[in-house]
């Protein structure tokens, strides 16, 4: 197989913006946590690392918004956000153009998806490849699953968007790590900043680390606004590590931080 690492993270600009802010043990233990992460995903050997964000209106907005995306370029400029806010330096990132171009005519055979030849990497992406790939030398392949601008992709797509990338994957040599990137639960850019739901995310993180599909289907667009706000729209990107990784999860933290506004998690599940 060429799908070698699956894992999922968060992604909030707090992580790295205002870790100065937060409580140093638990700072410190959420850091650690995702450079162990991290080096697991380089023991891996990957050739390139996938990761799967919510693109915040950096690079697609409501004229042109499309339910996946995929990057295709040989190299990505990040963060687009002010590098003092986001506490990460402006870099070059490496892509691989030719791998996503197999890739995404893979894809293409299941599922609809957009791809883009110019991409500006936001903190959906750029804070989690600071702790995991923090020297930026592993060719990166950005993907997009539209989580902000409704009519979102229903979940059962999701998960026939993980299968394909799954099949996409294991079609080509190169050994591909997957990571997806989100909340869960918090209410990003409201009066509700900081606010999160924590029997709601462990129940999400126990669906999620069963792999259990019917379960992690179940839920409704209506009902995750209501109790996970907005920004629960990002389980979307677990649930296509899910079903593209088809094993079990290890939650190796999970613990609600305020001033980063999520309940902060870092997981990986085994490739089957």
């Amino acid at each position: 197989m060429s799908l070698v690492f699956a894992g999922v993270c968060s992604h909030a600009p707090g992580i790295t913006g205002r870790a100065h802010l937060a409580d140093p043990v638990l700072k410190d233990e959420l850091h650690r946590q995702f450079f162990r992460m991290g080096e697991a995903l380089r023991a891996t050997r990957p050739d390139a690392v996938m990761v799967i964000a919510a693109e915040h209106f950096a690079n697609f907005f409501m004229n042109n918004m499309p339910a996946y995306a995929i990057g295709m370029a040989d190299d990505y400029e990040g963060p687009i956000e002010d590098p003092a806010w986001l506490g990460i330096a402006r870099t070059r990132v490496p892509g691989n153009a030719d791998l996503s171009r197999r890739l995404i005519c893979n894809v293409l055979q299941d599922v609809d998806v957009a791809y883009a030849e110019e991409w500006k990497l936001d903190h959906g992406i750029m804070v989690p490849l600071h702790f995991l790939t923090p020297k930026f030398d592993h060719a990166i392949i950005p993907v997009n699953i539209n989580c902000q601008g409704p009519p979102l992709t229903p979940l059962k797509r999701v998960w026939v968007f993980g299968e394909a990338l799954r099949r996409a994957c294991d079609s080509v040599p190169e050994r591909i790590a997957l990571v997806g990137t989100g909340g869960i639960s918090h209410w990003p850019a409201t009066p509700d900043s900081g606010k999160v739901n924590e029997p709601w995310d462990r129940e999400f993180l126990d669906r999620w680390s069963r792999n259990d599909k019917d379960a992690l289907l179940s839920y409704t667009d209506e009902a995750t606004y209501a109790e996970a706000g907005q920004g629960g729209f990002e389980i979307r990107n677990f649930i296509t590590v899910a079903a593209a990784a088809r094993g079990r999860g290890t939650v190796l933290h999970f613990k609600p931080i305020p001033i980063f506004a999520v309940s902060c998690t870092v997981a990986t599940m085994t490739v089957e």
